[in-house]
């Protein structure tokens, strides 16, 4: 009989990684600053570029389209060991989860907690017929009726009013800076749909949780300040947000070559899409610059 599967954060010591990686000099190119003698002049220009947005947008409906098997990304069964909140949290809990992708974090919250609606978002429409396609898949009625998808590119065009409705982000932020923007009208079948409102209410009210699974390495770093205080305008007072992403000296990050580089432990791959590797003092700025409360941040060394 097979028991519950451990979770593990903690398999070895991250300074010792750091040493280990700031000693060898075939790694030194991650460390140093941008170089445009070693960097893809496109990729460069790209950050500067009015267009990026678009490319980027584009980049991951592509790469959605090809892994359209929807494999590529394992489901993030670790998820709830991680942040158990979402099990404990009230019942009728609302969760923002943003950059979806194919659905990998979306499905064990809602196995998990029967009571809980995730409104998940991306900018990739693949992305999104991605999980509407893996929840289909799953043989619980329940499932389907908490899951409301709907297209995004909240770095860009901030989240839709009927997410929080201008009033109510007042309300929200307490004294904050607001951040407004309108969103771009996007359709695609099936994944904006906005049947759970109930006819005259002016919006959801804001989100008890706010997940941001390995998204935010996605955005360029120049739009990093103004995507997390996004989500800090849509998370009610005294609500969570989840934060998981690529972390300094990561695997990935030193698998890439020096002209993948686009900017300091910013790269972008071969397809376009591109990744950041955060270091917990970078996590910290930008999220308290924002207006957030730092609960815990660590590196998970696995």
């Amino acid at each position: 009989m097979s028991g519950e599967t451990e979770y593990y954060s903690k398999d070895f010591e991250w300074n010792q990684l750091r040493q280990e990686i700031e000693s060898d000099p075939s790694l030194r190119y991650h460390l140093l600053p941008i170089d445009d003698a070693h960097t893809n002049p496109s990729s460069s220009q790209s950050l500067s570029s009015g267009s990026s947005s678009s490319q980027d947008s584009d980049a991951w409906n592509k790469f959605h389209a090809r892994h359209s098997t929807g494999k590529f990304f394992k489901e993030r069964r670790y998820l709830l060991k991680e942040f158990p909140e979402l099990l404990s949290c009230k019942e009728g809990s609302k969760v923002l989860e943003v950059g979806c992708g194919n659905g990998s974090t979306v499905l064990p919250i809602l196995r998990g907690k029967e009571s809980i609606t995730v409104y998940p978002c991306d900018c990739s429409i693949e992305a999104l017929k991605r999980a509407k396609e893996m929840i289909d898949a799953v043989d619980i009625v329940s499932v389907k009726h908490r899951f409301h998808p709907f297209v995004c590119d909240f770095a860009i065009n901030g989240f839709p009013k009927w997410l929080a409705c201008n009033p109510c982000r007042e309300v929200i932020l307490q004294k904050q800076d607001i951040y407004i923007s309108d969103v771009k009208d996007k359709t695609a079948a099936g994944l904006n749909d906005f049947s759970s409102l109930k006819e005259g209410q002016c919006c959801l009210g804001g989100f008890d949780f706010v997940t941001l699974i390995f998204t935010l390495s996605a955005v360029p770093l120049q739009r990093m300040p103004t995507a997390v205080a996004e989500c800090f305008s849509v998370l009610k007072p005294g609500g969570l947000l989840l934060f998981r992403d690529y972390g300094l000296y990561d695997m990935t990050m030193l698998r890439f070559e020096p002209d993948k580089k686009v900017g300091f432990r910013e790269y972008r791959r071969s397809d376009g899409t591109r990744s950041y590797f955060f270091c917990l003092d970078t996590v910290r700025d930008l999220f308290v610059h924002a207006g957030f409360h730092v609960v815990i941040i660590l590196f998970l060394s696995v």
